[in-house]
């Protein structure tokens, strides 16, 4: 006999938003099943949880519904952008609150995106796809200068890059290339997006949707510029200093992109360009925030990010405040390319006044792969204080103080 209610989490064995949601269902009580791939993981979680092909939605349908007729589930979701749209077929078979699959997969497919914002009349930079396996020269007329390429399916600001000129985006395209190749995907290993550069300043919106309405957690503002070439993203912190009226038409924006993609229920993790024109979207997804960025908002909301969202998959009412108190976070940037050999300064950084945490991901002996190859940040710094401009002064003052210690990686080619 269970008592406890189940809950499925699909996710991607190496994802870092395991252990948060782990840990909420923990919170709430509830039996979390982890299907994945990696039955030899030395997670234990991944190691006993359901094994699965990721890639192969029919097959793993078939196992976690054949897993839900021996114990059913209270919810499903999908911890990454990779699984969404796998979580959003088991919902919908199983009869549980959910995003249409074909939404979900908008979400995090960026042409696909684009295109539906487009027929939606959301404001959306120009942007077209070219296929790198054929000749690029032909592909590139009429391009509009500055432009940004981006792969049609990752995150993290990985093969991002910006160009200025013809000979610039065959240059980025040849980098982009080797990260394409990743992918199981045929379409994303050949295909790119290029979109016009808009200069403005960079939002990110953090919300959920009930029943297709938008509510608002926060607005972080970025106050390091992102002009490229490649966009490392350092600071968030919240509440915005935008005023209200703005703040109210990006919410606008955002949920205009929600309908167009359809998308009904769950987290939205959003960001928009903003200039003298318009609000533009750059990304609406169906997902938390990324990286351990939600752990800003653990003391802003009466809950943590991960349990209300385990909530919002089980079909409950979620009602709460958008988030006032300063705070903020830095995704550490990687200095340069390399082996990490340690980090000094950690003391110092975490005495630093208003410091809450100083958190290294990335540990001593681990390669540094800095944008737009990498995909991962070295640590994180979190800060609070009573304005937002203490809270940027804290983490920038922080970060001076660490010392990264790196040493060359040397590569050996086998004849």
């Amino acid at each position: 006999m269970h008592n406890k209610k189940r809950f499925l989490l699909i996710s991607q064995p190496n994802s870092y938003r395991i252990a948060p949601y782990i840990k909420a269902c923990d919170s709430l009580g509830l039996d979390c099943l982890l299907a994945s791939r990696g039955e030899h993981s030395l997670i234990s979680e991944v190691h006993n949880g359901l094994h699965i092909d990721l890639d192969d939605h029919a097959s793993a349908l078939q196992l976690i519904l054949q897993a839900a007729e021996q114990q059913p589930f209270a919810g499903v979701l999908g911890s990454d952008d990779s699984t969404v749209e796998l979580a959003a077929k088991v919902a919908r078979e199983l009869g549980l609150p959910h995003n249409p699959p074909e939404a979900a997969l908008i979400s995090h497919r960026k042409d696909l995106a684009r295109a539906h914002l487009a027929l939606s009349g959301c404001p959306v930079p120009l942007h077209c796809l070219i296929d790198i396996s054929q000749t690029l020269e032909p592909q590139l007329k009429g391009l509009p200068y500055p432009c940004v390429l981006k792969p049609t399916n990752l995150s993290a600001s990985r093969g991002v890059i910006r160009a200025d000129t013809e000979q610039q985006v065959i240059d980025a395209c040849a980098r982009i290339k080797p990260i394409l190749e990743e992918s199981d995907d045929e379409f994303e290993r050949s295909h790119l997006l290029i979109e016009q550069y808009i200069d403005g300043i960079e939002i990110a919106y953090e919300g959920f949707l009930q029943d297709g309405k938008l509510q608002t957690l926060t607005v972080f503002d970025k106050p390091d510029p992102l002009c490229g070439p490649f966009f490392e993203e350092t600071i968030y912190v919240t509440p915005s200093s935008l005023d209200s009226k703005t703040q109210s038409k990006i919410k606008r924006r955002i949920q205009q992109a929600c309908d167009a993609y359809q998308l009904r229920t769950g987290p939205i993790h959003a960001e928009c360009r903003i200039d003298d024109e318009d609000i533009w979207i750059l990304e609406v997804a169906s997902r938390t925030i990324g990286g351990d960025c939600a752990r800003t908002l653990d003391t802003g909301i009466d809950t943590t990010l991960e349990e209300l969202t385990i909530k919002l998959a089980m079909g409950e009412t979620i009602d709460t405040a958008p988030i006032k108190q300063a705070s903020g976070v830095m995704m550490m940037p990687i200095p340069a390319a390399g082996i990490l050999k340690r980090v000094e300064g950690l003391n110092d950084a975490r005495n630093t006044p208003h410091i809450d945490k100083v958190e290294m991901v990335i540990p001593n002996g681990h390669e540094l792969k800095p944008l737009p190859e990498g995909n991962q940040y070295p640590g994180y710094i979190f800060a609070r204080a009573d304005t937002t401009q203490q809270v940027v002064d804290a983490l920038r003052t922080a970060y001076a103080q660490l010392n990264f210690v790196i040493a060359p990686l040397w590569k050996i080619n086998a004849a």
